[in-house]
């Protein structure tokens, strides 16, 4: 899958692979994550630490110091995804922050990398480590002082919070799964009971089946369903979303970060949590085929009956690399649009499940997804509608 560099539009911008990236050193890479996120911790200028942008790289001079040549890099190999507005042909690019694209190096720099991953715990644990103290960094309350930098440099609506005041805020966290106004995010289509909605701020792919998934999106010749849901390959609940269809809800750090339900229906038992790594979810790690970030991440899985006894849906929230956690906070009975939970600092993604038969996808997100390009949705869009019996 190639991609295009922002300044060249029509240019195609070599795939990232092992075998094409440039020279680096793993102890270097490591020791520039560590010390990005070390500058979270000081700047309140959130472009000169974890934020920073890859298109930003030349108004960063000290990351230069830490990686040497990284500008060519920003300016030869992937920094970035194009995404799709809804509604619209128009393609917009988001650059990739510079963590990401350390995470990137990390995990595919070199020819014999799927064996140190295989075979040395040594960037697991670094990505685990490094994940974990981004997270209490942006607990404690010397972080708040990030808090207007990310606004202006996401241009964040503060007139759709719950809480617009910044004050309200204890730690940047709280401000990163910050709550909207409860007319925040309207529900498309929602006196149709059969109708189903995004449950994410996000960039969104959709497929009706996961052969049809891994033909265009998810290369990991890891990734199985029963994988992701942490049950045997030989169990009830894997038989139950055999051939099933799926929606991947993927979050930018810039976005609301909670998720809601996308059917009215009943979460049916507790949250399921599977531990794992804290890798990148960007579109080139998903694209890649040496192992399955998805399968591998830490993630939490819960299931919800739709109302109308169409099989239960799986909602999978899955941490990445720089996560904090991931929490649930809706339970019970669920209409389109409520609340189930929210993650912490990172970047995240939440994949949906739905049993075959369950869902036919809106046809504006099929096409988006063949070609393939992610279509960038809120919370409440269509996502598709069961089909007519």
């Amino acid at each position: 899958m190639s991609s295009l560099h922002p300044n060249n539009v029509d240019k195609p911008v070599e795939t990232i692979h092992p075998d094409n990236l440039p020279h680096a050193n793993k102890d270097t890479l490591a020791q520039a994550l560590s010390t990005i996120v070390e500058h979270s911790s000081k700047h309140t200028d959130v472009t000169q630490s974890i934020h920073g942008p890859m298109h930003l790289i030349p108004s960063i001079p000290w990351v230069h110091k830490l990686i040497p040549g990284i500008e060519d890099l920003a300016n030869k190999y992937h920094v970035g995804n194009f995404v799709v507005i809804r509604g619209t042909d128009e393609r917009i690019f988001e650059s990739m922050p510079i963590y990401a694209r350390i995470g990137m190096h990390l995990l595919f720099y070199g020819r014999e990398q799927v064996k140190l991953l295989e075979g040395n715990k040594r960037i697991d644990e670094l990505l685990r480590d490094e994940s974990i103290k981004q997270g209490k960094i942006y607990d404690s309350p010397e972080s708040v002082k990030s808090i207007p930098s990310f606004i202006s440099t996401y241009n964040i609506q503060l007139d759709e919070l719950l809480h617009p005041d910044l004050s309200f805020y204890k730690c940047f966290n709280e401000f990163f799964y910050r709550k909207l106004k409860p007319d925040a995010r309207p529900v498309q289509n929602a006196d149709n009971p059969d109708a189903f909605c995004s449950p994410a701020d996000c960039r969104l792919i959709v497929f009706s089946s996961v052969a049809l998934a891994q033909k265009f999106w998810i290369k990991g010749d890891e990734f199985s369903i029963p994988k992701l849901l942490g049950v045997a390959p030989d169990s009830a609940r894997a038989r139950l979303y055999a051939g099933c269809s799926m929606a991947i809800c993927r979050l930018a750090p810039q976005d609301y970060h909670r998720f809601h339900s996308p059917l009215d229906g009943a979460v049916t038992r507790a949250p399921t949590d599977i531990p794992g790594q804290y890798y990148t979810v960007n579109p080139q790690a998903v694209n890649e085929p040496a192992f399955d970030v998805f399968t591998a991440n830490k993630r939490s899985v819960a299931y919800v009956a739709h109302a109308r006894a169409r099989g239960e849906v799986a909602v999978v929230a899955v941490g990445a690399l720089l996560v904090g956690g991931i929490g649930w906070t809706g339970g019970g009975a669920v209409r389109r649009g409520d609340e189930l939970g929210y993650f912490a600092y990172g970047g995240s993604t939440v994949v949906v499940l739905f049993p075959k038969g369950v869902i036919e996808f809106d046809k504006d997100l099929v096409e988006n997804s063949l070609k393939p390009v992610e279509t960038l949705v809120k919370v409440g869009y269509s996502l598709g509608s069961a089909p007519a019996q």
